[in-house]
């Protein structure tokens, strides 16, 4: 492997996600995936092609990339999907489209093209499901207030679990009800609490005695016998995926749901209730309205009721 190439397309790769940090206001976290597939890329092809610039990069060595992550084994030793093969796609035309913008030499990004995986349905839990969720932690100690108060926020503010967990206190107005949240991409939008979720954070923050900044902190176990940091104690994405997994299983729900599945039926709830898809799309900080499209099953449900009743051949 050439040393000079290999510090070239690195190099290269780490403009660009520099450009992904201060210029697009990218999360941290996106960065870090893109560095991952995209350093990905650089070993697989200096493995293979270790005098190869990237001037040189072509659709044959792209197609010989693809072949080669087609193979590669995920987690429990099955073939990696589609999806994830697609993001290393996406991570590569983003690339050579600011390649193209900063006039450096490289294959033109229309031509790698993104694979399709299968349309998935929606994971989305009826009225009946949520209210048997959200009713099961009826307790008041610390946790109960803090579990019941956090699904009573993911649900009615359609959150992303990684805006749920950055939420501070003093964000937080709950004499009007709302909150302002830096979505993806850095897009403000304005969320609105439910009456119940009101509710339970006030109950869940008179029962707090810290002065800790994060909404959703961690509770139980020894108290530290010194202060720790606002950040320590701020709970993570994972803490909260098994969160609503635990609470799903107490409660019985045959339904395989997961914190963004409480924001489909966020969305869901919305439609069904008669609001418009624009407004969701605000709601949800959709960047594009095709993508507030998906939820657009529910209306269907309702054609397909309609055609019940209306049609001739139904009667």
């Amino acid at each position: 492997m050439s040393d000079n190439n290999l510090k070239e397309i690195t190099g290269l790769i780490n403009d660009f996600l520099e450009h992904l940090e201060i210029e697009r206001g990218l999360s941290l976290l996106t960065v870090r995936n893109y560095r991952f597939w995209l350093m990905r890329f650089a070993k697989w092809l200096l493995a293979d092609y270790p005098d190869c610039r990237l001037a040189q990069v072509d659709s044959e060595k792209i197609r010989g990339f693809r072949l080669w992550l087609g193979r590669q084994k995920g987690r429990g030793g099955r073939q990696m999907s589609l999806v994830t093969q697609g993001f290393h796609a996406i991570a590569l035309r983003s690339f050579l489209k600011w390649c193209s913008k900063m006039k450096i030499a490289a294959m033109s990004p229309e031509s790698i093209d993104i694979p399709k995986s299968r349309s998935r349905e929606l994971t989305v839990l009826s009225t009946a499901q949520v209210s048997d969720l959200l009713n099961i932690v009826n307790g008041s100690k610390l946790k109960d207030l803090r579990d019941r108060a956090l699904l009573e926020t993911l649900f009615s503010t359609g959150l992303r679990v990684s805006e749920l967990v950055k939420l501070d206190r003093d964000k937080i107005n709950l004499d009007r009800g709302e909150f302002p949240v830096i979505g993806k991409g850095g897009r403000a939008r304005v969320v609105f609490l439910s009456k119940r979720a009101i509710e339970w954070l006030n109950k869940y923050f008179v029962k707090r005695q810290d002065h800790y900044k994060p909404v959703f902190i961690r509770v139980g176990g020894k108290k530290p016998e010194v202060v720790t940091p606002d950040e320590k104690m701020r709970l993570t994405p994972r803490s909260v995926q098994r969160l609503v997994e635990y609470y799903r299983l107490k409660s019985g729900i045959p339904i395989k749901i997961t914190p963004h599945g409480l924001r489909h039926s966020f969305a869901t709830d919305l439609l069904q209730g008669g609001a418009d898809l624009r407004a969701v799309q605000e709601l949800l900080g959709h960047k594009n309205i095709a993508t507030t499209q998906i939820y657009t099953h529910v209306t269907n449900r309702e054609l397909r009721d309609i055609h019940l009743r209306a049609h001739s051949g139904n009667k």
